[in-house]
């Protein structure tokens, strides 16, 4: 996997699950992705509940998770 950088604090080298949920919840045609911190506060969320649906899709067999 390519480095990944959180196009809002500029984190390097986002995991696959930070890459996959941004993907997931914000569009997988978008190139732009979110770490767990600025995506739980772009969607008003904890990034607890952001683990749980990170494990939510993985039991879906989301291919974005696997």
């Amino acid at each position: 996997m390519k480095n990944v950088a959180c196009k809002s604090c500029y984190k390097e080298s986002l995991t696959k699950d930070e890459v996959g949920i941004s993907k997931k919840l914000l569009g997988e045609d978008d190139d732009d992705v979110l770490c767990l911190d600025c995506l739980a506060a772009y969607l008003d969320c904890s990034v607890d509940d952001l683990l749980d649906k990170i494990e939510e899709f993985k039991d879906e067999g989301c291919a974005l998770f696997q």
